[in-house]
């Protein structure tokens, strides 16, 4: 098992059966989305409107360095941007693309969403019988996905 999982994954040669045969692996846990804007607290109060974000804490004083916020569970810090940082990538993109929010209704959800002036990207996609998703612009050019789980 010369260069480890990473490198046998790379390489396309890294299969179930061969995860089942190495040794016991780590456990890893989500514990937070990292997001970079040029208005931490506007976006803070973007998700805290939205989507009912909750702020859990804030680093620094003025100018405020990061706010964290619960947002469903799901630990979102929102780093206050230097000038020197990137816009976002244009999408579709490597790497972390959208943050994707469960709903029960995803009609009533765009529709109280559109009455209070978010963009979708989308209409309404549907997935197979049992799923419909939609994505929406949030501050600094994250995306984020509202999908309906039936």
């Amino acid at each position: 098992m010369r260069g480890g999982r990473i490198a046998m994954i790379a390489a396309g040669a890294y299969t179930p059966a061969l995860h089942r045969s190495m040794p016991e692996a780590m456990t890893y846990r989500c514990d937070h989305v990292h997001l970079r804007s040029r208005d931490a607290v506007a976006a803070a109060a973007f998700y805290t409107a939205m989507f009912g974000a909750r702020e859990t804490g804030r680093v620094g004083g003025e100018p405020v360095q990061r706010v964290i916020l619960d947002l469903g569970g799901l630990t979102v810090f929102i780093e206050q941007a230097t000038d020197d940082v990137h816009p976002a990538a244009t999408t579709p993109c490597l790497g972390v693309e959208h943050i994707g929010l469960a709903v029960e209704d995803i009609e009533a959800a765009m529709a109280d969403l559109k009455g209070r002036g978010v963009v979708f990207r989308t209409d309404i996609i549907q997935r197979g019988p049992a799923l419909r998703i939609v994505f929406l612009d949030a501050p600094d050019g994250a995306i984020i996905e509202l999908l309906e789980r039936r």
